[in-house]
């Protein structure tokens, strides 16, 4: 449990510390046009699903098959060079076709961007074997000391070079400064773990490659499927309203991406809490497996988390005027709109993650996969479709109509699978508590004629008394579990 804690910790501080690069990236100083930021989203969303490819679900095999008892030294060789030849042939072919690569991706006359972002990702893959056979071996405090040097290198030269040496007429030099330091960051990770890359053995066992892949593949193919929900809205909101026979209409998309990757940070404080939370409780949802009691623990610990992230939907929804400042240039605010969306869209997701424990715990596994399958295709239908009517608003209702979906889905297999008791009637009335209370806030500024980001403080006072009053309504519902405490 101690482990599990001191990985989750670094990878939440990570986060938090990447997080807060945004005012940065955003301010006057750095990209006051959206569209500049816009190309630094998206090139990041190509890095999240190509980690997903290049790692090739290693990390997971290599923890599934030491469980197994296969000889550790052999494992890690393996699986290291399995990695190692799929990167270094993705990345001969990226050098090979990166002019083609910057055409596709509308990135003409960028070539170093495809360049760079493929070393990144590159690197990565390879440096996450050794990272993995860092935690197998329980080094916890070695693994979260390379972690945060890594994440505090990329933080540092984001600064000085950002702050020191860029020039805003030359946006372009902004994103190559940004990929730059990522790119000092991953081989920082690289040469603090060489002493454990320089233990493999240069020899193949065939067979034992050929059964990792086999094991990894489905994570692979269920991982895409994840991120395609998470990142693809900010690939096809750029690719589907780019039209190449109308001037400035490349970068009017990636203004789009821009605004819409700003304001979609408002609602991951939803994800980084559901990050905290996902470190401190699957392992705790697996000790109770030998308690008779423990489908009331799992249904008492659904309500508390309902409660507990609908209070951050209130929170940031009604005082969206005063978190708009972590935005730093009002150019984006006009995507302050989709925040709401986003974060109920976070508030299915994180229901959705905490009821997936029952197809980890009956070891049906593969409905994950299947479950992300379908969100993945109507996540891409719905962008498709309502992308060049509606924009970015398009983007954001599909993410809320699918994790909503995969939140319902997941819901009735797992009654069906393994029974827990979820109390839908406290269910219900929390989320549609807050959504009530949110519309009343939302009605009340609409009467006063008051805009989104209008910081009038009587409405403010109005909107925090609201949120005052569904803690006291959650206290009350939950009154006996606080006595009991």
């Amino acid at each position: 449990m101690g482990q599990t804690a001191t990985y989750g910790l670094s990878s939440i501080v990570g986060r938090l510390l990447n997080y807060l690069l945004v005012p940065l990236y955003t301010s006057s100083a750095v990209f006051s046009n959206p569209s500049d930021y816009g190309v630094v989203s998206e090139l990041y969303a190509w890095v999240a699903f190509l980690i997903i490819f290049l790692s090739f679900g290693m990390e997971t095999a290599f923890f599934k098959f030491i469980q197994q008892g296969e000889d550790k030294d052999k494992l890690f060789s393996n699986s290291f060079l399995t990695v190692l030849g799929i990167n270094v042939f993705f990345y001969l072919g990226l050098l090979f076709f990166n002019n083609e690569l910057a055409s596709l991706m509308l990135y003409e006359g960028h070539n170093e961007y495809i360049v760079l972002l493929g070393a990144i990702v590159c690197i990565d893959a390879i440096g996450s074997i050794p990272m993995a056979r860092l935690r197998a071996e329980e080094k916890a405090f070695r693994f979260t000391m390379i972690q945060l040097s890594s994440i505090g290198v990329n933080i540092a030269l984001n600064l000085i070079l950002l702050l020191g040496f860029f020039d805003p007429s030359r946006p372009e030099e902004g994103v190559l400064f940004i990929l730059i330091a990522n790119l000092c960051a991953s081989l920082l990770k690289i040469i603090l773990v060489y002493d454990i890359i320089a233990k493999v053995i240069f020899k193949i066992d065939q067979l034992l490659v050929k059964n990792i892949m086999r094991y990894s593949f489905p994570l692979v193919i269920g991982g895409l499927a994840g991120i395609v929900n998470e990142t693809i809205d900010r690939i096809l909101l750029k690719q589907v309203l780019y039209d190449p026979l109308l001037p400035g209409s490349l970068d009017a998309a990636e203004a789009e991406v821009g605004i819409y990757s700003a304001c979609y940070k408002l609602a991951m404080l939803i994800t980084i809490f559901l990050q905290a939370y996902r470190y401190a409780a699957e392992p705790f949802f697996f000790d109770q497996l030998k308690n008779e009691d423990r489908n009331k623990v799992y249904s008492t610990i659904m309500n508390l988390f309902i409660a507990a992230v609908c209070f951050v939907f209130l929170a940031v929804s009604i005082n969206l005027s005063l978190f708009k400042f972590f935005i730093r240039t009002e150019a984006y605010w006009e995507g302050l709109k989709v925040v709401p969306i986003l974060l109920m869209a976070n508030v299915f997701l994180g229901i959705y993650y905490n009821q997936s424990i029952w197809y980890k715990l009956s070891g049906k596994t593969k409905f994950g996969a299947y479950i992300a399958l379908i969100g993945a295709l109507f996540t891409v239908v719905i962008n498709i479709l309502f992308i060049p009517e509606y924009g970015f608003m398009a983007c954001a209702w599909a993410t809320l109509i699918v994790y909503a979906l995969q939140m319902v889905i997941s819901y009735f297999l797992g009654q069906k699978h393994y029974k827990i008791p979820y109390s839908i009637k406290k269910f219900s009335a929390y989320v549609g508590g807050a959504i009530a209370l949110f519309l009343l806030f939302t009605f009340t500024r609409v009467f006063f004629k008051l805009e989104l980001e209008d910081t009038s403080l009587p409405l403010l006072i109005f909107g925090n008394t609201l949120i005052l009053l569904y803690i006291l309504l959650i206290f009350k519902a939950e009154r006996g579990l606080f006595r009991r405490g």
